[in-house]
């Protein structure tokens, strides 16, 4: 038990959640263009599976075995969580079947227990931070401000669920989500690509004072974001979109600079990882042009339901997907290196094999997910013009669907050779 509920196995468990709502995701798009009857509570179920059992356990994961030594505190890291494991777990298999069910108050208990999974690990690192004898990196506040956001996104979620605010759902559930997707997972994201990508690329940072600028500047206007969606404020949300796209492009020069000034020819780590970063910056600029669109009635660009997906799988596909699978092609071979092989003098050719196997096929994945997300911006935009019914449509959605689901699979088999390839057994050794 004590092995099963590592941080790996956060890591693990959360792609293998994120990866069945992918599937689902995929059902979902080809039910929508060729408008079949689909439940109402699947589009739900489908997003909360993917950020919450897949993304934010994930996070949950990384956290356990970053934040200790970030803090550099001495505190050795526990070998097993199985309580915090059932605590998000749980939280995510009640939601979904609180949403199948239409059952609000399960949803809303379910939400507290992924509410209290992250309180405990924000308790435990604020702990850790006061017995650190270093003032803490920028980084941990970068954290901290990801945490926090995650409780409004979750105070908003529950106002939403037992109707304890009175303020337009829409407006809410805007709070709700761009709390949760921008406030916690791309702020994670941005705090964690720092110290990733030059750690990939086996180089510095380009600057470390573009970075601390960034880590005022996103904070800031995610901040003015939330508060122009509770106050139904357009004008302030076009404000703080000004202001992330400013934090956005720095940061995506910075990381550009850093990839650019590498010796390195790219791994499969390092393309996600930068095309992960194109994506984030394209989603702000997307934002801020769905905002300026509703200062005038009727739209000037009219949009829909498949529209908006298109917009939000810019997110969830070409950021956080782009990232999860750049993070992991780099901390997974390391991982299974060092568990598997003790000494470290031995471990060199067997992380070889495992970094070769992550590096397969890395063109078919890395174009399948980045052309199927910007083919469903394509398919958004004929719908302009053309009905669901019309060949150019349908042939668009397969299209993107087959791209999307060759990136996926080819990454999980590789995932799934990773795990069963072994150390080679030194020769003479005893059978």
């Amino acid at each position: 038990m004590r092995r099963r509920c590592s941080p790996l196995t956060f890591l693990l468990t959360g792609f293998a959640w994120l990866t069945l709502s992918s599937f689902v995701g995929l059902a979902l798009l080809v039910g929508l263009v060729r408008s079949s009857s689909l439940p109402a509570w699947l589009p739900l179920v489908h997003v909360h599976a993917a950020l919450v059992g897949g993304v934010a356990q994930m996070i949950l994961g990384a956290f356990l075995v970053f934040i200790p030594p970030l803090l550099m505190t001495g505190h050795k890291q526990e070998p097993s969580y199985p309580w915090l494991f059932a605590m998000i777990n749980g939280g995510t298999i009640g939601m979904l079947a609180g949403f199948a069910l239409k059952q609000r108050p399960l949803v809303g208990a379910a939400g507290f227990l992924v509410l209290a999974a992250f309180l405990w690990l924000a308790r435990d690192a604020w702990t850790q931070a006061r017995r650190s004898l270093n003032t803490p990196p920028l980084n941990f506040w970068f954290y901290c401000f990801a945490l926090l956001a995650l409780f409004g996104g979750l105070a908003c979620g529950e106002a939403m669920t037992f109707n304890l605010w009175d303020l337009s759902p829409a407006h809410l559930r805007l709070a709700h989500i761009h709390l949760n997707l921008l406030g916690f997972i791309a702020l994670t994201i941005v705090g964690t690509m720092h110290n990733l990508l030059p750690t990939v690329l086996n180089a510095p940072l380009y600057s470390p004072r573009l970075a601390r600028a960034v880590f005022v500047l996103l904070p800031l206007g995610i901040a003015a974001l939330a508060g122009g969606f509770l106050g139904s404020s357009i004008m302030t949300e076009l404000v703080a979109g000004g202001i992330l796209l400013v934090g956005s492009t720095l940061y995506a020069t910075n990381l550009f600079r850093t990839w650019q000034s590498s010796q390195q020819n790219g791994s499969a780590a390092s393309d996600h990882l930068m095309i992960g970063t194109f994506f984030f910056l394209l989603t702000i600029v997307l934002g801020i042009l769905v905002a300026a669109d509703n200062l005038v009635h009727p739209l000037f660009v009219p949009y829909g339901s498949l529209h908006l997906m298109a917009y939000t799988h810019m997110t969830l596909v070409g950021l956080i997907l782009h990232t999860i699978m750049g993070a992991l092609s780099h901390l997974i071979p390391i991982t299974l290196a060092v568990s598997r092989v003790p000494n470290a003098k031995k471990r060199g050719p067997y992380l070889d094999r495992l970094t070769a196997i992550i590096n397969r096929w890395r063109t078919i994945q890395i174009v399948g997910l980045s052309l199927g997300t910007m083919g469903l911006a394509f398919l958004a935009s004929l719908t302009w013009n053309m009905p669901l019914s019309s060949p150019a449509v349908q042939l668009t959605a397969w299209i993107s669907f087959g791209l999307l689901l060759s990136g996926l699979t080819a990454f999980v088999i590789k995932l799934v050779t990773l795990l069963r390839t072994q150390p080679e057994e030194p020769e003479g050794s005893p059978a």
